[in-house]
């Protein structure tokens, strides 16, 4: 005699019919470094560095350029700004806390390690004059216009 079984996809034998979503996941996963579908698994997310890039706000007034990167826990010490062939380049490190004494990690989400920014300045820009300030965890460098950028135009009457 015959027995019916119930049919569970899932079950061994039977084709997974989540198969292709599971191998886009596997290649995103590869391709990110992490999966962007893993909200829910439970997953060893233990201590490891991250490449990262800090945010950065360039705005623009009748007087300067202004660039503003946010910095947190970067030493002033840690952080290069050069200006070469008109482009203004930010650089550094934020360094990873190491393990003390009665202190144990047990989630670490912040991104460590050197980070890189590079910016072309627009015609205009004096970027030799640059001048730079890092307060509360925010770089802020000013670069001037020169004259002629600052000049403000003469409205032309349309006939």
């Amino acid at each position: 005699m015959n027995t019916l079984a119930k049919w569970n996809p899932f079950q061994t034998g039977y084709r997974n019919p989540f198969r292709e979503l599971e191998e886009i996941e596997a290649r995103l996963e590869s391709l990110f470094d992490r999966s962007p579908f893993a909200l829910g698994r439970a997953r060893d997310e233990s201590l490891f560095a991250r490449e990262w890039s800090p945010s950065v706000d360039l705005t623009e007034d009748e007087k300067e350029y202004t660039v503003k990167a946010d910095l947190p826990d970067v030493a002033k010490a840690d952080i290069r700004l050069f200006v070469r062939d008109g482009v203004l380049e930010i650089s550094g490190e934020r360094k990873m806390e190491h393990e003390q004494e009665g202190k144990r990690f047990h989630r670490s989400e912040r991104c460590y390690g050197m980070f890189q920014r590079s910016f072309t300045l627009p015609q205009g820009a004096e970027g030799e004059k640059a001048k730079a300030d890092f307060h509360h965890g925010v770089l802020t460098v000013h670069i001037p216009k020169n004259e002629k950028s600052m000049r403000k135009g003469v409205e032309v009457k349309i006939a």
